[in-house]
């Protein structure tokens, strides 16, 4: 009786452990490390449809400075396609770190850099396309979670608040397909990692900034942006291909299985 307890006890302490290690395994994450430039445009996520012309020539698609046309010692920057990483719906992302860098939305002569999250909170900005609008700190660090379809046509998802310390200041975030989030260094007060849950259909999250004439109205305006924001974020590892510590402890627990298993054999 003692040996067959014994036994069973092995057996169970193997087969928790086993599942512990398949727990581990899955739980894992990737971080990717992204520069998201000034001139990274929130608007123009997923615009594959869109062709940028020369940072001299006027463009209506998202609106420029007069003076392009004609600088004044300004330098005249294109607007850039904000970049992606591939997700799934459901995920959980957060950053590893909290993001860092500096922009300066006024050429560099202003002597203001903003930080990932960005200045003030009277930024207003309408939608484009099928992407939301934005309201909150100007020039921060957001992201808005797409399919793979190009988000030309509307109308857009409703605009999400992030007009007061409160309201950026959230633990969880479910946004909308198309909607525009606020990140920031994404990481609450008292230093803990905000969570971004994907919506059902997502397939890319893209980082960019809001930006527009005074950081109001038409969006716009990117072509005077110095500067750019680093970020770490972690996605879950959907397909976790296991270490080889963790294949060795699960070897020897499969192994331990067997041997409980003979020796029971045995004694019958």
């Amino acid at each position: 009786m003692k040996r067959t307890a014994l036994s069973q006890a092995i057996a169970s302490f193997l087969i928790a452990l086993t599942l512990v290690l398949l727990g581990y395994s899955a739980a894992s994450a990737l971080v990717y490390d992204m520069t998201v430039r000034g001139t990274d445009a929130i608007f123009l996520a997923g615009r594959t449809d869109v062709t940028i012309p020369d940072a001299n020539a006027p463009w209506m698609t998202l609106l420029r400075h007069s003076y392009n046309s004609n600088p004044n010692g300004f330098e005249n920057y294109q607007e850039t396609t904000p970049g992606f990483v591939t997700v799934r719906s459901g995920d959980t992302i957060r950053l590893a770190i909290p993001a860092v860098g500096a922009v300066d939305f006024f050429n560099g002569f202003s002597g203001a850099d903003f930080g990932p999250g960005g200045n003030g909170f009277n930024s207003v900005l309408y939608s484009l396309g099928g992407i939301s609008g934005y309201k909150g700190p100007q020039g921060a660090l957001t992201g808005v979670f797409l399919n793979d379809a190009i988000p030309s046509g509307g109308p857009a998802p409703a605009t999400l608040d992030f007009s007061s310390a409160a309201m950026v200041d959230f633990m969880t975030l479910s946004p909308l397909l198309g909607q525009i989030f606020y990140i920031g260094d994404g990481f609450k007060s008292g230093g803990v990692a905000q969570q971004f849950i994907t919506p059902a259909g997502a397939t890319r999250l893209f980082l960019g900034i809001p930006d527009g004439w005074s950081f109001n109205g038409y969006p716009g305006y990117y072509d005077d942006n110095d500067g750019s924001y680093r970020v770490s974020l972690m996605v879950p590892d959907n397909n976790p291909v296991p270490e080889p510590a963790t294949m060795f402890l699960f070897g020897c627990g499969l192994l331990g299985l067997a041997w409980v298993a003979r020796r029971k054999k045995k004694q019958a």
